[in-house]
């Protein structure tokens, strides 16, 4: 049975793309741990992504965000680099192509998803997140 009080972990990876699997298996464990084993697949996907593209187009740490409050699951991704992400073409667009689409299958696979910048102790970066859950599949929102 899903536990219902909120929860939130944070593991800060180097950027070496062996983060992406120990993220994944890290996130499995979490969410297996807390019952909720049938976000566990889509969770995976969404989670590879968003920290594939931070240690794959930045120079920095990262770090794998999930959260679990009022029904709602969110994964994030914290790169060093302010940069905007591209915005995400439709899956169909990119499917011939060889890179580009990360963020298509996070706008495909979530109810929602954004990225805000941020800024704490004098160190610039981002944030890349997407929820299952919330039942407003395919919006983009760009939180505060």
């Amino acid at each position: 049975m899903p536990q219902t009080e909120p929860w939130e972990y944070s593991l800060y990876v180097p950027n070496d793309p062996r983060a992406v699997p120990i993220c994944r298996r890290t996130l499995r464990l979490i969410l297996t741990m807390h019952g909720l084993v049938r976000l566990v697949d889509t969770a995976e996907l969404l989670a590879a992504e968003l920290v594939g593209n931070a240690v794959t187009h930045t120079k920095g740490p990262a770090a794998l965000r999930v959260r679990w409050a009022d029904g709602v699951l969110r994964i994030g991704a914290w790169d060093a680099d302010p940069q905007p992400p591209e915005p995400p073409a439709h899956l169909p667009g990119v499917l011939e192509e060889e890179d580009g689409r990360g963020l298509a299958l996070v706008r495909a696979c979530s109810d929602v998803w954004g990225w805000q910048p941020l800024s704490r102790f004098g160190n610039r970066g981002k944030y890349v997140w997407c929820e299952l859950g919330g039942g407003q599949r395919g919006v983009t929102r760009r939180a505060s």
